[in-house]
């Protein structure tokens, strides 16, 4: 009972958080209509949470142990609760800001926490990889309510009415209640304090770069996240510029790989608990691969249509986004696979590096389908994710000859 409260408060926490950081693109275009900002400074918003995502992961991950990771979960709710009341209460544009730099720090704080304590809640590796594959499913339906909740706040008469500001009083009382709720569980922390000084604590970070698992595992979710990003980025042009949709479609149409992802990752926690790791992500990638050459010439030569409707839309409208399911299981499980083969006192130095990492896979991913996307046909732009396809089948292949048996991974010396 006392582990199921615990696993209740890590998934809540996390569909707040995803709720929030899905909610930019909603609010830069709320901002412009609402507040009356440019496009170009409404679209600082997003580096306003990614930033202090990065830094916050760099520069406290591995103090997270001393803290405890129920208290930063309670302070990263808080910290955001506050910023999101401060919205209606303040209705400026500045104030969008600060809740977005407050949302980066805390999803930083709440991220390494919540992938630290699955380490205490689990005692194998497949027990891990299925709680960490359901808590990242979690994290996908978060993103798509998202959307549901934010839209029911908007005046469609009005669409600048500052009505829309309420949704953040729905969103501080979410957090208020986790907080409750976490303020009545317990966990048992101790297997993740390591008695190091704090500055060795942040050294320990670096010494993981030098175990050859750390060092595939990253490359590895480099890749996946280069993919997953660089799809969820431009799907929606894709949609508009090769398959012709109308833009409302082509936005709507790209929520289906939003779904996709979140039913692979619930399904994966499931199927991670019978089918060995490696075997489920191989075969995961080279159906991607398959998938990518069947759906793709179904988008060639699609003609514009006044009359598109989600009924006569092109069928790679609904293919292509499928993807999502085989991808899905793939993020959650490689964290875990490192997690679980190092010991728990490494876990918050690791999540830190696993946020980093993360963060520059998905600017690539972006960048560089966006530089496609300029100078070839968003099909070609697709074909080429072929490439890191077959480098991440790869690197799983090391990922799984690096894997010692559970929990005997060693640090270098000097990281006892």
């Amino acid at each position: 009972m006392k582990r199921s409260r615990m696993v209740l408060a890590l998934i809540l926490t996390y569909m707040i958080f995803a709720m929030l950081l899905n909610s930019v693109g909603t609010v830069i275009l709320q901002a412009i209509q609402g507040f009356g900002v440019d496009k170009d400074a409404a679209s600082t918003l997003e580096a306003f949470k990614d930033l202090p995502i990065a830094v916050t992961s760099f520069l406290v991950a591995s103090f997270l142990p001393r803290l405890g990771y129920r208290r930063a979960m309670m302070l990263g709710l808080l910290l955001v609760a506050g910023a999101c009341a401060s919205m209606p209460l303040l209705q400026a544009f500045w104030a969008t800001k600060l809740l977005f730099v407050a949302v980066g720090v805390a999803f930083a704080l709440v991220k390494v926490a919540v992938y630290s304590s699955i380490g205490l809640l689990t005692d194998d590796a497949k027990a891990h990889a299925a709680l960490t594959s359901t808590v990242e499913g979690w994290f996908m339906v978060g993103i798509l309510g998202s959307a549901w909740l934010f839209a029911a706040f908007i005046n469609a008469d009005a669409p600048g009415d500052p009505v829309w500001l309420d949704v953040y009083w729905v969103l501080a009382a979410l957090c208020i209640a986790v907080v409750v709720l976490l303020a009545t569980c317990t966990l048992d922390e101790r297997a993740a304090r390591d008695g190091h000084a704090a500055g060795e604590s942040f050294v320990d970070m670096f010494r993981l770069l030098a175990l050859p698992l750390v060092v595939v595992f990253l490359v590895s979710a480099f890749l996946y996240v280069l993919m997953e990003q660089a799809i969820n980025t431009w799907l929606p042009t894709f949609n508009r510029e090769i398959l012709h949709l109308p833009t409302t479609l082509s936005v709507q149409a790209a929520s289906i790989f939003a779904g996709s992802l979140a039913l692979g990752r619930l399904g994966g926690g499931v199927l991670l608990r019978r089918v060995p790791w490696f075997l489920l992500l191989a075969l995961c990638v080279v159906a991607m691969a398959g998938l990518v050459l069947l759906a793709l010439p179904l988008a060639a030569n699609v003609q514009p249509r006044n009359d598109m409707t989600w009924w006569n839309a092109p069928w790679a409208a609904y293919v292509f986004p499928m993807i999502g399911l085989l991808m899905a299981p793939i993020y959650p499980a490689i964290n875990s696979v490192v997690l679980s083969a190092l010991p728990k006192a490494r876990h918050a130095a690791m999540t830190g590096l696993i946020v980093v990492f993360s963060a520059l896979g998905g600017t690539t991913g972006s960048y560089v389908t966006g530089q496609l996307f300029a100078h070839f046909d968003g099909s070609r732009a697709f074909y080429l994710l072929l490439a890191p396809m077959a480098l991440l089948l790869l690197s799983l292949v090391l990922l799984k000859r690096s894997t010692p048996t559970p929990h005997a991974a060693a640090l270098p010396a000097g990281g006892h």
